[in-house]
């Protein structure tokens, strides 16, 4: 079975950049989950995470939540978009 390839673009679309800004916020909000995962995992290695590290992953999660809800809420409802 032969596949038809797509060509690849150099360069981002109009389209794709302004994808990009709307779910960036939900974006930045998984990176700081991550942040806060990969410093849980570090603080094994000294005693264990402290409870400001485990305080830090809640908001984080909490952010994410947020985020993605504002996301949705942005996506069904065209007066919110930008």
């Amino acid at each position: 079975m032969r596949k038809h390839l797509v060509a690849v673009t150099a360069e981002p679309t109009a389209a794709d950049l302004a994808a990009i800004d709307t779910e960036w916020p939900l974006i930045a909000a998984e990176l700081d989950v991550l942040d806060a995962q990969i410093t849980l995992i570090y603080a094994e290695d000294h005693g264990g995470p402290s409870p400001l590290d485990w305080r830090r992953l809640r908001r984080a999660e909490a952010r994410v939540t947020r985020a993605a809800a504002d996301l949705a809420d942005r996506t069904t409802d065209p007066r919110r978009a930008a």
